[in-house]
């Protein structure tokens, strides 16, 4: 436990002194992000609090967690510094979309073939259990890359990307922790240390944005600790006070905002003929926007939806995975039907 809260005051601390110093120098340097017809603030704004996240997060990791416990944890840390070398890149000078793919694919590779991050069972889904090592690895890259750039989609308006980081790292930390992954808990926690230092700059007015940099680290150590809660849970031995049966739909939970929205803009721009990776306003939050809400307002609602959705999985984790998918499934139904007709109920009270 002293090793999650150091890691988690040292990210926080270091993040939190050295963000107004990236502030300065993003300034001097007009090193800004500008509006355009897709953004959702009004003034040039810096977007480089990725690098204030990822020096919090690394010396939260390499100074607190034990020498016993680091295992595989230097591959892991290998990636985290590729996905950097990334993020800084296009937030400094974009890269193409396909290179920005690539890197992230390397990345998933990294994970998966050295640093053992794999998903190697269902549960039972469909009828799978265990799988095979190339139908693990496969799995494994197209989970991390996707919610990579799910994290990626989410971090639109100031204070949510920040929000569903934290509590992704809080709820994925603590279990791993019970569960005895000391390493990947102290890795949740220093990530979650650090994101709470920068929401500090971050919700309105934001006085930072943290750019792909920050985005891409976020989603990367996101889909980590989802895959290694549902795999550290399934090597649990039977009977284990801290083992959940629906552990793959509890990952779904708390994942849910960057998941759904992902998956709700690429069917939207795919039905509209379009590119499912070009850029539009069409996400939850530019929803929820203009129903009148401010950027406040709208991560408020969005982090207490997620919330639901983790209440709902763990309060009935008991009645197995299929169970509780369905109730998710449902959940999410009614949230779309809600956002279809907010903007209804809204102009027709204008009227």
């Amino acid at each position: 436990m002293y090793a999650l809260l150091l890691g988690f005051g040292t990210a926080f601390t270091l993040t939190f002194l050295i963000i107004p110093v990236i502030i300065k120098v993003a300034k001097e340097r007009r090193l800004y992000d500008r509006p355009n017809e897709r953004s959702s603030h009004q003034e040039p704004t810096p977007s480089l609090g990725g690098i204030g996240i990822f020096a919090g997060t690394i010396c939260g990791i390499v100074l607190w967690t034990p020498v016993g416990s680091f295992g595989m944890l230097q591959y892991i840390l290998a990636a985290f510094v590729l996905v950097f070398l990334i993020g800084i890149l296009d937030d400094l000078l974009p890269i193409s979309p396909a290179k920005k793919l690539g890197g992230q694919l390397l990345v998933a590779i990294i994970l998966a073939y050295k640093a053992d991050v794999q998903v190697a069972s269902l549960y039972g889904f469909f009828g799978l259990h265990e799988l095979s090592e190339p139908a693990s690895f496969m799995l494994t890259i197209v989970v991390i890359v996707g919610i990579v750039n799910a994290f990626n989609f989410i971090d639109g308006i100031n204070g949510l990307g920040g929000s569903v980081g934290l509590l992704t790292c809080l709820v994925f930390g603590t279990c791993l922790h019970l569960m005895g992954a000391l390493a990947l808990a102290v890795v949740a926690f220093s990530l979650a240390g650090a994101t709470l230092a920068f929401l500090w700059y971050n919700f309105s007015p934001a006085k930072i944005f943290m750019g792909d940099t920050g985005s891409l680290l976020m989603g990367t150590v996101c889909a980590i600790l989802a895959i290694s809660f549902i795999e550290t849970n399934h090597k649990l031995p039977s009977g284990d006070l801290y083992i959940f049966g629906a552990a793959p739909a509890i990952a779904v939970a708390v994942l849910i905002l960057p998941l759904y929205d992902t998956l709700s803009v690429i069917m939207r721009r795919i039905l509209k003929g379009r590119s499912p990776f070009s850029p539009d306003k069409t996400h939850i939050h530019h929803q929820l926007l203009r129903c009148g809400l401010s950027h406040s307002s709208t991560t408020g609602v969005l982090i207490g939806v997620n919330l639901l959705f983790i209440c709902v999985a763990f309060g009935f984790n008991r009645c197995g995975l299929f169970t509780v998918l369905l109730l998710e499934f449902v959940l999410a139904v009614v949230f779309s039907l809600v956002l279809f007709l907010l903007p209804r109920f809204r102009l027709r009270n204008k009227k």
